[in-house]
């Protein structure tokens, strides 16, 4: 059922609620009627059709078998249809009663009804505000509202009590609106309507059927299709009813099979189950069980049981219909079916049951099919060849049923005899079993051999066995049967043959000894005696060229073990091994070093030649280093070994078949650092500015894993790699150099290394330049200080001579001060030698009065200055600057030896009066280089 929502608008989800069983009809009704902007199907196996919308009247469901397509129909003919909402779509809608295609809860008197529903309102705002369940309500259209008998309503909005006389209200305000009647009556029966209102304007109305019985109503037998014997069926059994208020059991039941004592043997006992959802109201229970063919016809119950009260409320019984084969009998006679030959029997085949019907009847006898269709098989005068075992076959839809087979026997006397040997060729030594095979009925008592025709007493039984076949057993046997009908016949005698593998097999080397390794070698197989012949020959090595009845070894190897060779017909027989005895240089020669770890310098080593297996014995030992032979003997020791020790091992080992070497034993010896020096490139001094390398070279093992490098004031140049670089070198970088190394045994240090830095032709220039303009400065300065000094005395004479009218002469020295020479490393280098000091030589040189000149002073008393040129100087001062060279720089000697000195002179005038201004200067300079 579906009822109409009452919403804001038309374009908004509807809600719905679903009723439940098939047969009924219940209905929906709106609030007011209106067509739907889109359509809807309704629930499966329902229709709907329109009732006077104009009063308000809701849509009636109708019970139909496929309601999907009734839908289809009605769209084709409109597009639109009245909106009983669809239960399918779940996003919103509201189910009362099982989501199914019923209206209709089914209760008898006494018992209980619950009624499960489920509501969903689209929308965060509307909840479930009032809740009213109806008994056969109407809608009233002059009040617009809905009336009849309340079974259960709240009174205040949100609150819904959990009992109102008989009904219990199990739901809430998340979407369940189930409801419970305990007891219902037969007065209950009719439509109940559900009212369903939010807080919002949205109101829902459904109905669904209460059938109310006064007795219970009969379950329901839902048998398979069809039932067939021997194979598993599931019969159900079911009831529309369930509350879980009133218990109630379903149990089976089934009338004894009247052909034997097989009873119901189900492999599952049954149970009731029992459902109660929005889609299903049900109590139902399975029987699964396999039907023999005796339960054809057989009536099965279904009973609804009271637990409660221990009685049967109703019950349901249905007639089983089980397929199976034909089911036959056959009876002979005589009834014993033994008979003497020549005598008469008479079989019939009898059907005791078939469904369907069969329609044919055949006989068989030991499995093959005889010719006739009759039920009756008549034997007038049976011979002994109709002995064996008969049945009798019927044929359905179903398939062949067989009866059980009767074993006629006919009873005769022995025929011929034969013997049956087992294995018919026997192997010297196995075990041999001799049968006498005759015929007879009944089976002979008694029996008699003969071996090559003669009899053999004592042997009286049916088989005898031979424990170990000789060649003295071999021959003709035959024997003779004998029953309580008299004696047989001497039947076809039977020859046993005795065989044995070949006799006395032996190995045969036909080479000269000894056997060299590499060798070709040629074995023969022979034997005595053979039964049946020698056909083939077996050999138990391999890589070899196998001739018919011998055996070629091309290039024997050293480890060739015994061989054997077997001559074969059926059986195989070995000879015993042969051994090759092959000789051979030593082999797996292989060097043996103690200790086995590291080898450390100084230390003992032990170094031994070792070998597998030499044949012959005769050996002896020897060493080589390198691949140069160092000594005999059979160990090499080391008491002190040391690094020029080390190399490449190997030991020899020879015999008169020859020699054989070892592997290379790699003997590595560990030391500190040893023999470490610099050395510098390039070797003969670097001009500065260019790239001037020190590598520090050593003798180690391990390697050297850390250096370090040290200057000529054993300074640490924080320098860690094996090759030191310089560049660009400089000249102060000139001087002695060691390097230190280090591996995990010690530290050893190199003895100094000189790098010679010279100084470029361009730096030789500008220093050279600098001095010169430096000394010509100086000197400049000297002249103009000396110009200065002596004007002033002339100046100051003249005064004093002037004041003095007798005049006095002087002399003035000019004092060159002694340089000092400049401080320098052990490395500094330049114009300057720090070998030699330079020196300053000077001398003052005083002229006396000559005849030219005037009268002194003091001899005369008259004045020095008469008659004196103004133009002569009466003093001269010579001045030497010497430099004594070892070369022009360090480390470079100059071929030839010579004074670097600066010559200067001075004239001095003497005499009173004013000295005339003229020029003073140098008269020359020279300066030697």
């Amino acid at each position: 059922m579906d009822g109409w929502m009452e919403g804001k608008s038309a374009g908004r989800e509807r809600l719905a609620l679903h009723g439940s069983q098939a047969d009924e009809r219940g209905t929906a009704y709106p609030e007011k009627p209106r067509e739907l902007p889109e359509f809807r199907i309704p629930p499966c196996n329902q229709t709907w059709s329109s009732r006077d919308q104009g009063r308000g009247v809701g849509a009636q469901w109708v019970s139909e078998k496929n309601c999907l397509q009734d839908i289809s129909d009605q769209m084709a003919q409109r597009q639109t249809l009245p909106s009983p909402g669809s239960c399918l779509d779940t996003a919103s809608c509201i189910s009362l009663a099982p989501r199914s295609c019923f209206s209709t809860i089914y209760a008898w008197d006494g018992a209980c009804a619950w009624i499960p529903c489920n509501y969903r309102i689209p929308g965060k705002e509307n909840i479930l505000n009032h809740l009213t369940l109806y008994h056969n309500p109407y809608y009233n259209t002059t009040t617009k509202d809905f009336e009849g008998a309340v079974l259960y309503s709240n009174q205040k909005a949100e609150e819904f009590p959990p009992y109102q006389e008989r009904v219990q209200f199990l739901g809430n305000e998340k979407g369940n609106c189930t409801l419970y009647i305990n007891p219902v009556k037969v007065s209950d029966s009719g439509q109940l309507g559900l009212r369903i209102m939010t807080v919002g304007p949205e109101k829902w109305m459904e109905s669904i059927g209460l059938n109310v019985s006064e007795k219970a109503p009969p379950p329901h037998i839902q048998l398979p299709p069809e039932i067939q014997e021997l194979q598993e069926v599931t019969v159900t059994c079911s009831l529309n009813f369930a509350c879980f208020g009133y218990q109630i059991h379903l149990q089976w039941s089934l009338e004894e099979p009247a052909v034997n004592a097989t009873t119901l043997a189900p492999k599952t006992p049954p149970t009731t189950h029992i459902t109660l959802t929005t889609k299903t109201i049900s109590s139902q229970s399975n029987l699964m069980f396999q039907p023999q063919w005796t339960h054809h016809g057989k009536n099965l119950t279904c009973q609804l049981w009271d637990p409660t009260k221990q009685h049967i409320l109703s019950e349901k019984t249905v007639q089983l219909d089980v397929k199976h084969l034909p089911k036959l009998k056959i009876q002979v006679l005589p009834q014993e079916a033994t008979v003497m030959e020549g005598a008469s029997v008479t079989m019939e085949c009898q059907v005791i049951s078939s469904n369907p019907q069969y329609w044919r009847i055949s006989w068989l006898k030991n499995g093959n099919l005889l010719p006739g269709t009759k039920n009756v098989l008549s034997l007038p005068e049976v011979t002994r060849d109709m002995s064996g075992k008969y049945q009798c076959e019927a044929l359905n839809v179903l398939g062949t049923g067989k009866s059980e087979g009767v074993d006629l026997q006919v009873l005769h006397a022995p025929e011929p005899s034969r013997v049956q040997l087992s294995p018919s060729t026997v192997q010297e030594g196995n075990q041999v079993k001799l049968t006498c095979v005759s015929r007879a009925n009944p089976p002979p008592t008694n029996y008699t051999w003969y071996y090559n025709g003669i009899e053999m007493p004592g042997w009286t039984n049916q088989n005898f066995q031979i424990p170990e076949a000789l060649l003295r057993h071999a021959g003709r046997y035959s024997c003779l049967a004998e029953n309580s009908l008299g004696l047989g016949q001497v039947g076809q005698e039977a020859e046993l043959d005795v065989q044995y593998p070949p006799k006395e097999v032996t190995t045969v080397i036909q080479n000269p000894v000894p056997i060299r390794e590499g060798d070709s070698v040629t074995l023969l197989c022979t034997y005595n005696s053979s039964n049946p012949r020698v056909t083939r020959y077996e050999w138990d090595t391999v890589g070899s060229r196998v001739l018919p009845a011998g055996l070629t070894i091309q290039n024997v190897a050293w480890d060739t073990g015994p061989v054997k060779c077997a001559a074969c017909n059926q059986w195989c027989f070995w000879s015993p091994p042969v051994n090759l005895d092959v000789q051979y240089a030593p082999k797996d020669v292989r060097v043996l070093i103690s200790p086995r770890t590291e080898i450390y310098s100084g230390h003992r080593v032990l170094l031994q030649c070792d070998f597998s297996s030499s044949h012959p014995a005769d050996i002896h030992f020897f060493w080589k280093k390198n691949g140069v032979f160092l000594e005999e003997g059979k160990d090499l020791s080391f008491d002190s070994i040391s690094p020029e020790d080390a190399g490449s091992y190997n030991c020899l080992v020879n015999n008169s078949i020859g020699q054989t070497e070892s592997k290379a034993w790699a003997v590595q010896v560990l030391y500190a650092p040893r023999r470490l020096h610099v050395s510098v490139s390039p070797k003969d001094g670097v001009i500065e500015g260019g790239e001037a390398v020190l590598t520090c070279e050593s003798d180690a093992n391990p390697p050297i894993s850390h250096y370090a490098w040290f200057d000529w004031n054993n300074q640490d140049l924080h320098h860690y790699n094996q090759m030191l670089r310089l560049n660009p070198v400089k000249v102060q970088q000139s001087g002695a150099y060691w390097c230190q190394g280090t591996n995990r045994l010690g530290r050893s240090q190199s003895p100094p290394s000189t790098l010679t830095v010279y100084y470029s032709a361009a730096t030789i220039s500008r220093r050279a330049a600098l001095g010169v303009g430096f000394c010509l400065a100086v000197f400049l300065l000297a002249i103009w200080g000396v110009k200065l000094q002596r004007s002033w005395k002339r100046i100051q004479s003249q005064q004093r001579l002037q004041e003095n009218s007798s005049g006095q002469s002087f002399f003035v020295r000019n004092i060159k001060a002694r340089r000092t020479p400049q401080a320098e490393g052990p490395h500094s280098l330049g114009c300057y030698n720090p070998v030699m000091e330079d020196a300053v030589s000077y001398a003052a040189l005083r002229f006396p009065p000559g005849e030219t000149d005037s009268p002194r002073l003091g001899d005369a008393g008259t004045s020095e200055m008469q008659g004196l040129s103004p133009n002569r100087d009466d003093t001269v001062t010579y001045s030497v600057v010497q430099k004594s060279q070892l070369g022009d720089y360090e480390n470079v000697t100059p071929s030839v030896l010579e004074d670097e000195g600066i010559h200067y002179s001075e004239l001095v005038h003497f005499g009173a009066g004013e000295r005339p201004l003229a020029q003073e200067g140098v008269e020359y300079v020279i300066l030697k280089h």
